[in-house]
């Protein structure tokens, strides 16, 4: 669906006059009503009565041909998401989103995806460092009832990444409707370091997704009501008014040891939340998208876009109960997108309750061995300038046949992102790991400051960062750059760009033959 408007590259204010005038054309009335009614939050609408729901975990052990193969089968099914409420839903090994995949660096990877859905749809590894080929980006399609079969080598340290569908054009669909899982590697570092790390004990997924339902408890995707369209409100795509945790809703956690870490995933179409906890307790951050940090962050507020990865450590005494809430996420888009765009909404997510007696647990590290050392570009190193303005990106539209960047592998270079809208962006790119340089020339937010994959654009304006990319190489499979706010992506704001042996960019291919590989 095509917006209702496009913002100019300067902020919108409506001032009092002007929705004065409006209103006496009747246009004022109706922005007004839509702008009341988009403030959400479901604070003291909860019990906590539903215990959290913990995604099974596949941790197969390598097989003759030293691989450690995983199975998934992707298919609808039907699950009890609301009290009393049936709701047709898609998922991985299940009815509702999917298995958390266990890898340890250097392993040999091979999955077997059966697509038993209803239509086309591909498998993309968020986050992971692998070929172009094996990525799981709109050109490695898998049609209905078909099987694709990526293989690969896990060479990157601990981290928390995830997977989900990526088809152009309805990734937000797919997702919307449940297949997304969790993956978490391991390394020597992270199985040494005194972090907590049984899993669904205390160490904790936390799959976090807004949702609508109608009143039989079917999904709602409806982006926009007409009077918010009228508004103007018509181009971030779904923002639900309820909230989702590993599939349960009204969720509580029974905390049975004196420290938890909590790895949580945005899994939302385009909502950001600002997470901390109802009694402002701190905790400390330990990593972020892309692997561990050399030293815990202590923080009592943490912002985590769609996309984004966060692993947070939160200490608890015998008896505590807290809630862990999304406050205000504060955007930075003035009025009234702020509000359009879900920034003065608040949701409770997750209960947290400690029993009377708790396991102890070691004292939480000053350091973190493993760390991945900052990425740093060197003088003169190769810029690139990306402009995110409506749906576009440097004023283009996704073309799946249009190659626009080529970078030599390996190399580390300065990317510049300008934010040159009031719309929420978010921005992700395949294949590489990065580090925010500056956001506007000031330092990054705190929990921004660590390896990455996935960023909010946090101002109007230029996040600059510091990109390595990997050494597979494949003139002709292109991995993706996009905005991960979903409806903007299947929108088309996205590009492509191969990676190729250092010397050969002048003679790369700019165009992708045919339409990417069909798996039947």
């Amino acid at each position: 669906m095509t917006p209702a408007f496009r913002l100019p590259r300067r902020r919108f204010v409506l001032g009092v006059g002007g929705v004065a005038a409006a209103a006496g054309a009747g246009w004022g009335a109706t922005f007004l009503t839509a702008y009341q009614g988009r403030r959400r939050s479901n604070v003291g609408k909860l019990s906590f009565r539903t215990r959290l729901r913990i995604p099974a975990q596949l941790a197969p052990r390598p097989s003759a041909d030293g691989r450690r193969h995983y199975r998934l089968t992707l298919a609808p099914g039907t699950s009890e998401l609301l009290p009393g409420k049936k709701t047709p839903t898609w998922g991985a090994n299940g009815p509702y989103l999917a298995p958390t995949l266990r890898l340890r660096r250097d392993d040999r990877v091979a999955v077997t995806v059966r697509n038993r859905l209803p239509e086309a749809t591909t498998l993309h590894w968020h986050g992971m460092l692998l070929p172009a080929a094996m990525d799981g980006g709109p050109h490695q399609t898998i049609d209905a009832g078909a099987d694709w079969n990526p293989t690969w080598t896990v060479r990157q340290p601990a981290a928390t990444l995830w997977y989900h569908p990526h088809p152009h054009g309805a990734t937000g669909t797919h997702v919307y409707r449940g297949v997304a899982g969790m993956i978490v590697i391991d390394d020597e570092h992270s199985e040494r370091a005194a972090l907590p790390r049984e899993y669904g004990v205390d160490d904790v997924p936390l799959v976090i997704q807004d949702k609508n339902f109608h009143g039989d408890g079917t999904l709602d995707f409806t982006e926009t009501k007409l009077a918010e369209t009228i508004a103007g409100v018509d181009n971030l795509g779904v923002l639900g008014d309820t909230i989702l945790v590993n599939g349960t809703y009204d969720p509580y956690f029974e905390v049975t040891t004196r420290r938890v870490r909590l790895r949580l995933l945005n899994g939302s179409n385009a909502r950001v939340y600002r997470l901390g906890f109802t009694d402002g307790r701190t905790f400390h951050q330990v990593a972020t998208d892309a692997g561990l940090l050399a030293r815990p962050l202590a923080m009592e507020r943490l912002l985590l876009a769609p996309g984004e990865r966060a692993e947070i450590v939160v200490d608890f005494k015998p008896g505590d109960e807290t809630v862990l809430r999304s406050f205000e996420p504060a955007l930075d888009l003035g009025f009234p997108t702020e509000r359009f765009m879900g920034g003065d909404d608040t949701f409770d997510i997750l209960a947290l309750r400690a029993a009377r007696e708790l396991r102890d647990a070691p004292a939480l590290p000053t350091r973190l061995d493993g760390a991945a050392a900052p990425v740093v570009a060197a003088a003169g190193a190769r810029r690139r300038h990306f402009e995110f303005t409506g749906l576009q990106i440097n004023h283009k539209t996704m073309d799946m046949t249009r190659i626009d960047e080529v970078v030599p592998a390996g190399a580390t270079e300065i990317w510049e992102i300008e934010r040159g809208d009031e719309w929420v962006h978010v921005f992700h790119v395949h294949g590489c790991v990065f580090h925010v340089l500056d956001v506007n020339g000031k330092q990054p937010p705190a929990y921004a400051r660590g390896p990455k994959d996935t960023v909010y654009l946090h101002e109007f304006g230029t996040t600059r960062l510091a990109v390595r990319f990997d050494t597979y190489t494949d003139p002709a499979k292109p991995y993706m750059y996009h905005c991960h706010v979903l409806r903007h992506e299947d929108e088309g704001m996205m590009g492509q760009f191969t990676v190729v042996r250092p010397g050969t960019e002048a003679g790369a291919p700019r165009t992708v033959e045919g339409s990417g590989t069909h798996h039947h």
